[in-house]
């Protein structure tokens, strides 16, 4: 089983390099991201509680989030291996993916990080905002929170997976295609 996970910040191009990875390798994606709002839409007590703090740009606890993601691992345990896309966002989850994967015998196998910077990702996201009508794409204040979120919280993961060997960093500026390249030549699957 080969895992990987596909880190940035908000606005960085991990979904739509997920879509590309999973094309390629027949990887089982799973996007955080679209767990949390399909919980939101569901209109549950907790879809309404995960609304709350995305509207706010915060961070959904690790213990909702670890609950899902573990639910998906073991639904799909036999898959040929995972996309973690949005997750781990802090080194305690970094630790509990750890943990939990190898309770499968398995682990992380490369951390993509996608580099791009800030101005860039303000004009990804207002853009997607207008195109999606994503609420948390659409308000500089909340975008430019995600991001402080992102550098204060979310960035000490890429030291995690630098201190494991395991991190390789992606310049994410250029076509879809060129930056799906460079992330083959450092999957080298």
């Amino acid at each position: 089983m080969y895992s990987l996970v596909i880190f940035g910040p908000p606005g960085s191009g991990k979904g739509t390099q997920s879509e590309k990875l999973i094309e390629k390798y027949g990887l089982t994606h799973l996007s955080t991201g679209d767990v949390l709002r399909a919980e939101i839409k569901s209109g549950s007590e907790l879809g309404n509680q995960i609304k709350s703090l995305i509207e706010k740009g915060e961070l959904v606890s690790d213990e909702m989030v670890q609950e899902m993601v573990k639910a998906f691992v073991m639904k799909n345990k036999d898959a040929k291996g995972f996309i973690f896309d949005g997750f781990p966002r802090t080194v305690a989850q970094a630790q509990w993916l750890d943990n939990m994967l190898s309770e499968i015998s398995t682990s992380v196998n490369i951390m993509i990080s996608l580099d791009v910077p800030d101005d860039e990702l303000r004009i990804r996201l207002l853009s997607r905002g207008k195109v999606s009508g994503r609420q948390d794409d659409q308000d500089e204040a909340i975008i430019n929170n995600r991001i402080d979120v992102y550098k204060n919280t979310t960035l000490p993961v890429m030291e995690y997976y630098q201190k494991a060997g395991k991190a390789k960093g992606i310049h994410g500026l250029g076509t879809i295609d060129e930056i799906f390249g460079r992330i083959t030549e450092a999957v080298a699957l």
